[in-house]
């Protein structure tokens, strides 16, 4: 019972860094497709003052992923980690190196400095989540096991190679639509307008996606495959299809402040409905929940732990998301978005 308690814990807390860190994700790959320095200087703008206030704490979320995984479910930490370290080591450094690179730009006084780190955080957010969901894939797919040796097919096979490319599209569907909701709250139509249009185009990609993902895996996922078209998994992928229809609808309104709780509900729903599709598996079909538990004190021990950082810390993560998704931490200014000469607001290209 515990066991199954602190599983579900796992899957939550991986679903809140899919929706916070994939956020963060998406703005990097904006970022990267913005254009050169003139074309691309008000989203850029907008983007580090969407990502100063937060970026660093979404980070929480994938320290209570480690932390849970390591100490609740060890068998698991080590199969994952042996079979695929290669893409989740590839990860660690995307991760390294986006923060690198967003910390270092926006202070660099040389222009090609911050052209170089502007670089390495944008690709570095392309590729971080193309490699983590890589590496879910490889565990949906049931090509690792305990024991099983490090292989480049754990983590390039078709359900891998989706996984990445969901993982990224998702990201950027996500960045685009709370770059827009930032955009409206800092007064700029054209700014909201541009990554709406984004924001629609990335979750188009997304539902494709993820309907060939559902093809695939009938062959190459069975297990998984079943769960997605069956019980609780099926009830989280309706959800799923909901909020994507209701953010779509959101996004060609005028005012569609709703849509970032929506964006929400497409990602977090996809990542439990997966979750709930490999019951009563850690690994399908080679590693259950009960068996790969560590000891029960430590279930126990870990359940109080979770129970505090439930009352003390997510409390303090949710109320900073809060202050900055309400302006009240930074203050975007008329001549951060303004165009060289140009009072207005004018729209960006492309």
């Amino acid at each position: 019972m515990t066991a199954d308690l602190i599983a579900v814990v796992l899957l939550l807390v991986v679903a809140a860094y899919a929706c916070a860190g994939g956020t963060d994700y998406g703005a990097g790959f904006w970022d990267l497709t913005a254009g050169g320095a003139k074309r691309g200087k008000r989203p850029r703008g907008l983007i580090d003052h969407a990502m100063a206030p937060v970026w660093e704490v979404n980070n929480v979320w994938l320290i209570f992923i480690f932390v849970i995984m390591w100490t609740g479910f060890p068998v698991l930490f080590q199969t994952v980690f042996s079979a695929m370290w290669l893409p989740l080591a590839l990860a660690a450094v995307g991760l390294v190196l986006r923060g690198a690179g967003f910390a270092l730009r926006k202070p660099s006084r040389r222009l090609a400095g911050r052209r170089l780190y502007g670089a390495v955080f944008a690709i570095a957010s392309l590729l971080t989540p193309f490699f983590l969901g890589a590496a879910v894939g490889g565990v949906a797919s049931g090509r690792v096991s305990p024991g099983t040796e490090a292989a480049a097919d754990a983590w390039s096979n078709p359900t891998s190679l989706l996984f990445g490319l969901l993982a990224v599209a998702a990201t950027a569907f996500l960045g685009a639509v709370f770059l827009a909701a930032d955009a409206r709250r800092f007064d700029a139509p054209d700014l909201d307008g541009y990554f709406r249009r984004r924001a629609l185009g990335a979750l188009a990609c997304v539902a494709v996606l993820a309907v060939i993902t559902m093809f695939v895996t009938h062959g190459d996922a069975p297990h998984v495959w079943h769960g997605f078209t069956h019980g609780v998994g099926l009830v989280f992928v309706v959800l799923a299809v909901v909020a994507t229809l209701a953010t779509g609808w959101l996004l060609l309104r005028p005012s569609g402040d709703w849509s970032r709780i929506t964006a929400i509900g497409v990602v977090a729903s996809a990542v439990i409905a997966w979750g709930m599709a490999q019951r009563p598996y850690l690994i399908p079909t080679s590693l259950t929940v009960a068996e790969g538990a560590g000891a029960p004190t430590t279930l126990r021990w870990l359940a109080l732990v979770t129970l505090v950082a439930v009352l003390l810390v997510i409390p303090a993560v949710v109320f900073l998301y809060w202050l900055d998704t309400h302006g009240e931490l930074e203050e975007l200014t008329d001549t951060d978005l303004r165009r060289d000469g140009a009072s207005g607001h004018g729209a960006p290209q492309g």
